[in-house]
C-alpha cells in the first residue's frame, strides 16, 4: 500500500492524514489539539513547542493504526498546509523559539499599523507590491513588534542568529534536522501573506523589508507549492520520506477543491475565507479584498493568483458561544439550539471581537449584539451568530465580484468544520443567493496538501489533479429558499449593525489600563512565589 501523508496545522490544532495514491482517497487520520495563550485582551499566542510536539504526536497515532492495518504501508511524500501569518522567531544557535508565535488573529499591532498607515500616508500603500492592506493580520506588523518589544529577538536579529518563518516554515525547520541542519524555507502561498513578498517576482522585496527593519539573514526561501524540498530527518515513522509540497491553508483547500480559474470555495474554520482563483492574472483589489498567490504547481510553474476575503471570526464565534457564555454545551448544538426559533427574532450579532477583516478593515471594532429586546432568548443570540458568519461570506462575494467583474456565481463550493452544519448551509445559500456545494470528503485543506505532494514526486500531474482525482462534484447541493429581496433586506440591516461597532475599541482599552496594575501584582506575586520569596 503506497499513500501520501498530509500535516494539517491549523489554528486550534493539528492533524494528520494518509491518502492513496490511486485515488487520493483517506485511509487514516489523527487530530490533536494544542493550547492557546491569551496574555491579555485582544492577544493570541501559541508555544511553537506545543505546535510541533502535536504534529509529532498525530503522525504517530496515524501511522501506528495504518501500518495496523496495512503492514507494508510506505509513505512516497508528504505535504504541508499550515494556518498562514502566525508568525515566529526561533535562534539559529539553539533551534529553541525566541519568543511565542503571535497568532494570526492577534491585533496587539495595532499601534504599529496605525503609525505606519500615517507615515505612508494609506492604508494601501503596500497593495501595488505585496497585494496586502496594512493591518494586524499579516506577518510583518508581527515580526516588527517582536524585533521592538522582546530583547531576545532584538539582539538574535542584530547578531544574524534570529530566524523567521511563518508555521510552515517551523515545521519544515523542524522535521529536516532542527538545529542540526534543518532547511529555512517557506512556499509562495505563505510568503504572499507576510507582507514582505512581490507577488509579480515572487520574492523578497528589498524596500519593504528595510521599511520594516528586518534583516535578509533571517527570511527562509522561497519555493513553489510543489516540489521536493529534502526528507524528514527527524526521529519518527515517516523518517526519510521526501516532503514535497506545501501550501497555506486557505491556498490548499481551494487546492483541494480543485478550484478552476472563476471558481471560488470558502472555508469555515476558526475564521471563514473565500478566494476566487482569478488565473495567471494578478488582479488588484479596489473593494477590500486581498491579491495573493493561489498555487505555483512547480519550480518551473506559472503562478495562478486570487482574491481573498478574510473572516477573522467564524468557528471561533461558535467556540465563544460554547466556552465564554455557555449558551451551548458542544459547537454542534448550536445547529439544534438555533434551529428551536424560526428567525433571530431581530437580533444581529457582528462577532468583531478583535476588529473586522475584509472588506471593512477596521481594527477598532469591537464585538456587538443588537435589537435585544425582552422577547431575545441565547436561542436568538445563537442564530445570529450563526447569520453573521453567512452575512460576512456575502460582504465578501460582493466585493469580489466588484473586483473580478464575475456577475454571479454558479455554485459556492464550501468546506471545513462549520460547514457540516446543515442549517448554517442553508443560511449561507439563503443569505448568498447562490447554490452552496459541500463535499463528501470535507478535508479538502489536507488533501490539498497532498495532491501537491504528489505532484512533488512525480506521481500525477496538475492536469490529472484537476480532473481525474477530481471527487469534488458528490456531496451535499443547498439551494436557495427565501427570495432575493428577502435576503437583499436583512444583508442591509447587517449592515447598519456592522456600523455600529466601529471605533469601539477604546472601551476595551480602558478596561485594559484599569486591569494592568493588578496583572503587574499578580505576576509579581507568581515570580515571587517561584523563588521562594515571601508575597509582598
Amino acid at each position: 500500500m503506497e499513500c501520501i501523508g498530509a500535516i494539517d496545522q491549523g489554528t486550534q490544532s493539528t492533524r494528520f492524514f494518509l491518502y492513496d495514491t490511486a485515488e487520493c482517497r483517506p485511509l487514516a487520520s489523527a487530530q490533536v489539539g494544542f493550547p492557546q495563550v491569551y496574555p491579555r485582551a485582544g492577544w493570541v499566542e501559541q508555544d511553537p513547542l506545543a505546535i510541533w510536539g502535536s504534529v509529532q504526536d498525530a503522525v504517530q497515532q496515524v501511522m501506528e493504526q495504518a501500518r495496523a492495518q496495512f503492514p507494508q504501508l510506505t509513505v512516497r511524500a508528504v505535504g504541508i498546509t499550515n494556518q498562514r501569518e502566525t508568525t515566529l522567531v526561533w535562534d539559529r544557535l539553539t533551534g529553541q523559539p525566541l519568543h511565542n508565535a503571535i497568532v494570526w488573529l492577534d491585533n496587539r499591532t495595532a499601534g504599529i499599523c496605525h503609525a505606519m498607515t500615517q507615515q505612508l500616508g494609506s492604508q494601501d500603500h503596500f497593495r501595488p507590491v505585496t497585494g496586502l492592506p496594512i493591518s494586524t493580520y499579516f506577518s510583518a506588523y508581527k515580526l516588527k513588534w517582536l524585533m521592538d518589544h522582546v530583547p531576545a529577538v532584538a539582539a538574535a536579529a542584530a547578531e544574524g542568529r534570529a530566524m523567521f518563518g511563518t508555521v510552515d516554515s517551523w515545521l519544515i525547520y523542524q522535521l529536516t534536522g532542527g538545529v542540526d541542519g534543518g532547511l529555512h524555507i517557506t512556499d509562495v502561498s505563505n510568503a504572499s501573506r507576510t507582507n514582505l513578498m512581490d507577488l509579480a517576482t515572487l520574492s523578497w522585496h528589498e524596500p519593504t523589508l528595510r521599511l520594516f527593519g528586518v534583516p535578509p539573514a533571517m527570511l527562509p526561501q522561497i519555493r513553489s507549492n510543489a516540489e521536493v524540498y529534502g526528507t524528514v530527518k527527524a526521529e519518527g515513522p515517516l523518517q526519510g520520506v521526501p516532503i514535497a509540497g506545501c501550501l497555506g491553508d486557505q491556498q490548499a483547500a481551494m487546492m483541494g477543491q480543485r478550484c478552476a480559474v472563476s471558481e471560488a470555495k470558502n472555508t469555515y474554520g476558526t475564521g471563514c475565507f473565500m478566494l476566487l482563483n482569478t488565473g495567471q492574472e494578478l488582479v488588484q483589489s479596489s473593494h477590500g479584498l486581498l491579491s495573493t498567490l493561489a498555487f505555483q504547481l512547480g519550480a518551473a510553474a506559472a503562478p495562478h493568483y486570487a482574491l481573498e476575503g478574510s473572516i477573522a471570526i467564524a468557528g471561533q464565534g461558535i467556540s465563544w458561544l460554547r466556552d465564554r457564555m455557555g449558551f451551548i454545551a458542544s459547537a454542534a448544538d448550536s445547529e439544534e439550539v438555533a434551529g428551536s426559533v424560526p428567525d433571530s427574532g431581530g437580533v444581529y450579532f457582528v462577532p468583531a471581537f478583535g476588529g473586522l477583516l475584509a472588506p471593512w478593515w477596521q481594527d477598532d471594532a469591537r464585538g456587538v449584539i443588537v435589537g435585544l429586546t425582552q422577547y431575545s432568548t441565547k436561542a436568538h443570540i445563537v442564530r445570529a451568530m450563526l447569520e453573521a458568519i453567512c452575512f460576512q461570506t456575502r460582504d465578501v462575494l460582493e466585493a469580489m465580484q466588484a473586483d473580478s467583474g464575475t456577475e454571479r456565481l454558479p455554485v459556492m463550493f464550501v468546506d471545513g468544520g462549520a460547514s457540516q452544519n446543515d442549517l448554517l448551509m442553508q443560511m449561507q445559500a439563503d443569505i448568498l443567493q447562490v447554490p452552496v456545494r459541500r463535499p463528501a470528503h470535507m478535508e479538502t485543506t489536507s488533501l490539498g496538501a497532498a495532491l501537491a505532494a504528489g505532484m512533488g514526486v512525480g506521481m500525477w500531474t496538475a492536469e490529472q489533479a484537476f480532473t481525474d482525482l477530481k471527487h469534488n462534484t458528490g456531496g451535499t447541493l443547498f439551494e436557495p429558499r427565501i427570495t432575493s429581496a428577502a435576503a437583499s433586506r436583512r444583508h442591509a440591516k447587517w449592515k447598519l449593525a456592522v456600523q455600529r461597532s466601529f471605533a469601539l475599541a477604546e472601551l476595551t482599552a480602558d478596561l485594559q489600563e484599569d486591569s494592568e496594575p493588578r496583572a503587574e501584582a499578580a505576576e509579581g506575586r507568581a515570580v515571587a512565589a517561584a523563588a521562594g520569596k515571601p508575597p509582598t
